[in-house]
């Protein structure tokens, strides 16, 4: 049987990339980025095999998706910031018996969802960055699922988390599962300073999003799912929000208890709001009961 071993909400922002480079950005990032190194070889001390990443910028208009190639490689140019991530190199491994299972599995239990083999269709940013970080060495197969879910809604994505959660567990992999998106979302105006980069783009949504941040610390989950609708289209979310709802509903939603373990602390980048945490499973997935 499979099992869940860790459970994550990620930055991906595309500076950490411009970090690695010399100029005048070289180290911006280095906090996020440790924060990747610390959750990847907390991913390879609890055994984990296979990392399944909601990636948010991969956008889908209907149903649910799942990139479960056997191998992932290529050399990825991002179209929205070409100027931030160029001519990234990649390879991983992936996992197709696990993305097939998590599709049939959403799909029995009423939220459609297709797995893909499909050599062209490549894996986006919000899964490749992480990966950079963690997942250097090729140690973990990768699943990336569709976390920019146009049109669905945000309970939909909760009970894709649970079946996630069923699917994980009838399978033969230890998983972790990766939310990667921001907070608040909303960009810096076009034409704003360079230095903006390390700027929110309205106090308002700072100041949400660090109440979130208690809501997290303190588990109070009851709270933070009546208002993430709220809050992902006041505070314009990353994908709708979509990578939270299934990370919520593969921990139990609202009967969540746990407060969160921040690992790299909330951060402004370009006008959003971002930060690294893990959640801490709750006891049924700690002790296989």
């Amino acid at each position: 049987m499979g099992k869940l071993a860790l459970a994550a909400k990620i930055t991906h922002v595309p500076s950490m990339y411009l970090s690695e480079l010399a100029g005048k950005h070289h180290g911006c990032r280095a906090a996020a980025i440790e924060g990747h190194r610390i959750i990847g070889q907390r991913c390879r001390d609890l055994g984990v095999d296979t990392i399944v990443v909601s990636d948010v910028h991969w956008l889908v208009n209907a149903g649910y998706h799942v990139n479960c190639n056997a191998h992932f490689e290529g050399i990825y140019t991002s179209n929205e910031l070409p100027h931030f991530i160029k001519d990234m190199r990649y390879a991983y491994p992936g996992n197709p018996a696990l993305g097939r299972l998590i599709a049939e599995t959403a799909t029995a239990r009423g939220v459609f969802t297709r797995a893909h083999e499909i050599d062209s269709l490549e894996l986006e940013y919000g899964t490749l960055v992480p990966m950079r970080y963690m997942n250097s060495d090729q140690h973990f197969k990768v699943v990336s699922i569709a976390g920019w879910c146009a049109w669905h809604k945000l309970d939909e994505s909760r009970r894709f988390g649970a079946a996630l959660l069923e699917a994980i567990e009838a399978s033969d992999s230890t998983v972790a599962f990766l939310a990667s998106g921001s907070l608040s979302h909303r960009f810096n105006d076009n034409g704003s300073p360079e230095e903006s980069i390390h700027q929110i783009s309205r106090e308002f949504f700072k100041q949400v999003d660090l109440r979130v941040v208690d809501l997290w610390k303190q588990g109070d989950w009851k709270t933070f799912c009546a208002m993430l609708p709220e809050y992902a289209s006041l505070c314009e979310g990353e994908g709708g929000m979509h990578d939270t709802a299934m990370l919520l509903g593969l921990l139990g939603w609202d009967a969540y208890d746990k407060g969160i373990q921040v690992i790299t602390d909330y951060f402004p980048s370009s006008g959003t709001g971002q930060i690294n945490a893990i959640f801490p499973l709750p006891e049924r997935e700690q002790t296989g009961a």
